[in-house]
């Protein structure tokens, strides 16, 4: 690994010099290190660039690290990962991404992931994403997740996109079967010229399957974000959709959450809210000492949490 590695994965996935566990570290598109455990499989994809995990049924505590870095200009990386999760795991997967390039030539990851949970199985997915480095060279990161829930199955996605990228095409789709559970919890900064959208589909296709989607944003700068969503009720279920937006400098927020209802017994609702931060609120924390900048960082940083 290069040192801008280092710097990344320190970043995206808490790295401190090594990973207990199973792993696969992806550089500039190449293997960069890779160990299975015993209850966790890697292994190269025949067909697509990427990899396979499997996570042996009943596997419980385990942490799987799948960490991608793209380190310098001219790479556009396209990975496909599938995770194969037996019934009854209970395991964190963390997949980080951070794209670097300071040479003026763009850089780009473009990972593709695909969950299938068996039944009771349980994963809480860590993901986040950042760009470094200076010049005029555009860093870009566009993830596709699809996700196949079995009965019982719970997959929780904890994403977080906070600094650096200049563009962002974020994709994800869910099926769900009977009384499984969908859990996002989404949060996006951007600033200056940059651009993200978010598009989300869910099929609440079981019987007493549910999601729940919370997306909250900061657009400062002149940037712009789009988010939509789309939560289909086949059955009887619930499904909720929150998307919470401030607006900061002349930064551009267009929210489009839908909803539909293939049965009498779905029970669906959405939220959006958009606004900028509440003056009384700056006042506030200036009356304890700080700067209406560093009240305004204050709030951004609380809301983002």
């Amino acid at each position: 690994m290069n040192k801008i590695t280092e710097e990344i994965l320190k970043a995206v996935s808490d790295f401190k010099g090594s990973f207990k566990g199973a792993f696969n570290i992806r550089e500039d598109g190449l293997c960069a290190g890779r160990s299975s455990s015993e209850n966790v499989k890697i292994e190269d994809k025949d067909d697509n660039p990427g990899i396979n995990i499997r996570i042996a049924p009943g596997t419980k505590g385990e942490t799987v690290y799948i960490p991608a870095c793209v380190t310098k200009g001219n790479i556009d990386d396209v990975v496909y990962n599938d995770f194969f999760v037996g019934e009854g795991a209970d395991v964190t997967i963390v997949a980080g991404c951070g794209v670097h390039t300071e040479d003026g030539h763009d850089a780009r990851h473009n990972g593709i992931h695909r969950f299938f949970l068996d039944k009771n199985a349980s994963v809480l997915y860590k993901e986040k994403h950042i760009g470094t480095g200076k010049g005029t060279g555009q860093k870009r990161i566009d993830p596709v997740t699809e996700c196949t829930l079995g009965e019982n199955a719970v997959l929780t996605m904890d994403t977080i996109q906070l600094r650096g990228v200049d563009s962002t095409d974020r994709k994800t789709k869910g099926v769900l079967g009977k009384n499984a559970k969908l859990i996002i919890k989404e949060r996006i900064l951007t600033d200056g010229e940059e651009k993200a959208k978010t598009d989300f589909v869910v099929y609440l296709e079981g019987e007493d399957s549910g999601v729940d989607l919370v997306s909250r944003s900061v657009a400062k700068g002149n940037s712009r974000q789009e988010y939509t969503s789309k939560i289909v009720g086949k059955n009887r279920c619930t499904g909720h959709s929150e998307c919470d937006a401030i607006l900061s400098d002349k930064g551009v927020v267009l929210a489009q959450p839908s909803l539909e209802a293939e049965s009498e017994d779905a029970a669906l609702i959405h939220e959006a809210a958009i606004g900028k931060i509440a003056g009384e609120q700056i006042l506030k924390l200036q009356t304890l000492g700080l700067t209406e900048e560093e009240a305004e960082e204050k709030i951004i940083s609380g809301f983002l949490k």
